[in-house]
C-alpha cells in the first residue's frame, strides 16, 4: 500500500463485525484499532475457542466426580484467556496476512491493510495479549501449563497454512480446540483417551464451521491464490459437511461414554444427549446451508455455532447431578 493511499479513519468499523458492538461504541478512539486487531468487536471467536475448554472440563469432572474450587478459576482463567489467545493469535494472523487482507473486500479495513496499525505496534500488541495469557496459564497444574505452552505451535503455523495446504482450517482445528485438552488438565493434571477423542471431534467441529466461514471469501481466494476446503470443496461442501457433522456426533459420544463409563446408567444417557442435541443444530445449519450463498447468510451460520458449542454443557451439568 502506499504512503499516499486514502486510510480509513479509525473510528471506522471493520466490514464484517458485529453491527453497534461495544468497540464501535464504547472504546476510546485510539484503543478502537488495537481491539479491532484482537477481533474484541467480533466475540464469536473467543467463543469458539472458549467453549472445547468448557466441554474438556465438564467431562473431567463427570469423569472424576467431583468439582473442585479451583474449577471455578479455570472456568474463569479459561474465560479470559481464550479472549487474550483469540486476540493474538488474530494479530499474528493480521501481521502474517497484511498484504493479502489489502486484496480481500471483507479484510482490507482491518486496521493494518487499512493503515492504522503499524507491523510494529501490532507485534508489541500481540506480546502484550500472550504475556497476560502466560500469567493466567501458570496458575493451572504443571501438565497444563505445558499444554498451554505447546499450543503456540499450531498457532504460529495456522496463518501459513492457506499458503502450502488445502487444509487450513485443519490447522485452525488443531489450534482452537486445543482448551479441551488444557481444561482436563487443569483438572486432573494428566492426560487421557476422553480429551484426545474430544479434541478430534473439536476439530471437525471446526472443518464444519470454518468451512462455512471460507465461503464469504471463496471468490476473492480465487484470484489470489489463497487455499481453503470451501475452495476445495467448491459444490460438493454440503456432503464434506455432512461428513463432518457425523464424525463430530461420534466422536463426541464415544468422549462422553469414555468420561462416564463408571456412571449410571441414567447419567450416561442423559451427557450423551448433548452431543445428539448439538448434532441436531448443526443440522439446522447445513439445511440453511448455501455454497453460493450471501455473505451475511453465511457469516449467521457461522456465528450460531456459539450456540451448538454451548447446547451439549447443561445436558453435561445435569448428569453431574444424577
Amino acid at each position: 500500500m502506499t504512503e499516499n493511499a486514502q486510510m480509513p479513519e479509525p473510528t471506522d468499523s471493520v466490514a464484517d463485525a458485529v453491527k453497534g458492538n461495544w468497540v464501535d461504541r464504547f472504546a476510546p478512539g485510539p484503543t478502537r484499532p488495537f481491539l479491532r486487531l484482537s477481533r474484541a468487536d467480533r466475540p464469536i471467536g473467543t467463543w469458539l475457542l472458549f467453549l472445547p475448554c468448557m466441554w474438556g472440563l465438564a467431562l473431567a469432572i463427570l469423569a472424576t466426580d467431583r468439582f473442585a474450587n479451583h474449577d471455578l478459576w479455570t472456568i474463569v482463567g479459561c474465560g479470559i484467556g481464550a479472549f487474550l489467545m483469540r486476540g493474538a493469535g488474530c494479530t499474528w494472523n493480521d501481521v502474517t496476512d497484511r498484504h493479502i487482507d489489502g486484496k480481500v473486500a471483507r479484510t482490507r479495513s482491518r486496521p493494518i491493510p487499512a493503515g492504522q496499525v503499524t507491523v510494529r505496534g501490532a507485534i508489541i500488541w500481540m506480546i502484550v495479549q500472550a504475556v497476560l495469557a502466560f500469567f493466567i496459564l501458570i496458575t493451572f497444574y504443571p501438565t497444563a501449563i505445558i499444554l498451554g505452552v505447546v499450543a503456540l505451535a499450531p498457532v504460529a503455523i495456522y496463518p501459513f497454512a492457506k499458503r502450502f495446504t488445502w487444509w487450513p482450517q485443519l490447522f485452525l482445528g488443531l489450534a482452537f480446540n486445543w482448551g479441551a485438552l488444557l481444561a482436563w488438565a487443569a483438572h486432573t493434571n494428566s492426560i487421557g483417551p476422553v480429551p484426545l477423542v474430544l479434541y478430534m471431534a473439536g476439530i471437525a467441529w471446526t472443518l464444519f464451521y470454518d468451512t462455512i466461514y471460507a465461503h464469504q471469501d471463496i471468490e476473492d481466494d480465487a484470484l489470489i491464490g489463497v487455499r481453503s476446503t470451501a475452495r476445495l470443496f467448491g459444490d460438493d461442501t454440503h456432503r464434506w459437511l455432512r461428513l463432518f457433522l457425523t464424525i463430530i456426533v461420534i466422536l463426541f459420544g464415544v468422549a462422553v461414554v469414555l468420561a462416564c463409563w463408571n456412571r449410571s446408567i441414567l447419567s450416561l444417557v442423559i451427557a450423551l444427549g448433548g452431543p445428539w442435541a448439538m448434532g441436531w443444530h448443526l443440522t439446522w445449519q447445513l439445511s440453511r446451508f448455501r455454497a453460493d450463498g450471501d455473505g451475511d447468510n453465511l457469516l449467521q451460520l457461522f456465528r450460531s455455532n456459539r450456540d451448538a458449542g454451548l447446547i451439549p454443557l447443561p445436558f453435561f451439568a445435569i448428569a453431574l447431578l444424577v
